[in-house]
């Protein structure tokens, strides 16, 4: 059995995908399983993620998505993948550009080995003194704005619901939290939440001690993300629309 496998969606992921980084760390980390899912890309990427998965098959395997459908449902299909194999204990999703360092898996699975009380890690990116946080400018500001707007809502004191790096311990809870598609294409984060506070009988409390945000010591903004400042005004609207879905 192997202790975690971790989702990580692709779209035109061909050129940005660090594809000696990934295999070196799968090779020397036999007890973290990777699905590497292919999200109806229009360049290389599956041919790309087939040659990651070369030589590693018994624990990094490749979803070919011919229709692209967002980021949601691509975690959400990895995800589901991993959970029918029934091989692992912890499950999550990263990046495809590794913004978070692959290192810190091992940081966020630790918190979920060592404290049984916690459902899910949650990567945030604090910008503190002893810590490489690397973030534009409007990007961070926009975030905050974002982040504050979806705490209010949600009536839940989270940082940082947007970062690309989490992971959730395996539980027919956690599945639930994932076996029906998401109503949002890129903040399905948010709907993750806002699922689990319905879940848990919209016990604040109870969510708020199931929940950890783990400060990470490095992250990054990659060139050529596909995500831009427009999409988070964008963003809001879906928030409104998983309130009204979700709210008490």
């Amino acid at each position: 059995m192997q202790p975690c496998a971790i989702i990580i969606p692709c779209y035109n992921e061909e050129k940005r995908f660090p594809l000696e980084a990934f295999t070196e760390y799968a090779r020397v980390h036999p007890d973290i399983g990777f699905v590497l899912v292919n999200d109806g890309s229009k360049d290389g990427t599956v041919a790309m993620l087939r040659r990651a998965a070369a030589g590693l098959e018994d624990r990094v395997s490749v979803i070919d998505l011919v229709q692209n459908g967002g980021k949601a449902e691509a975690v959400r299909a990895g995800i589901m993948s991993a959970l029918d194999a029934g091989n692992c204990r912890l499950v999550g999703f990263w990046d495809a550009d590794f913004a978070t360092p692959l290192a810190h898996i091992e940081d966020l699975a630790a918190v979920l080995h060592a404290r049984p009380e916690i459902a899910m890690v949650f990567g945030a990116r604090v910008k503190l003194l002893g810590r490489q946080i690397q973030r534009r400018a409007v990007r961070h500001y926009l975030g905050r704005i974002f982040a504050t707007f979806v705490s209010t809502l949600l009536r839940l004191a989270i940082y940082d619901t947007q970062c690309g790096a989490k992971i959730f311990r395996v539980t027919p809870e956690a599945r639930q939290l994932f076996d029906q598609p998401f109503s949002s294409r890129w903040v399905f984060d948010v709907e993750i939440i806002a699922r689990f506070i319905r879940q848990c009988g919209y016990d604040i409390a109870k969510v708020e001690s199931a929940i950890y945000e783990y400060p990470l010591m490095e992250w990054r903004d990659i060139d050529g993300s596909q995500v831009r400042p427009r999409d988070f005004f964008r963003a809001f609207f879906d928030v409104l629309k998983i309130h009204r879905t979700y709210g008490q």
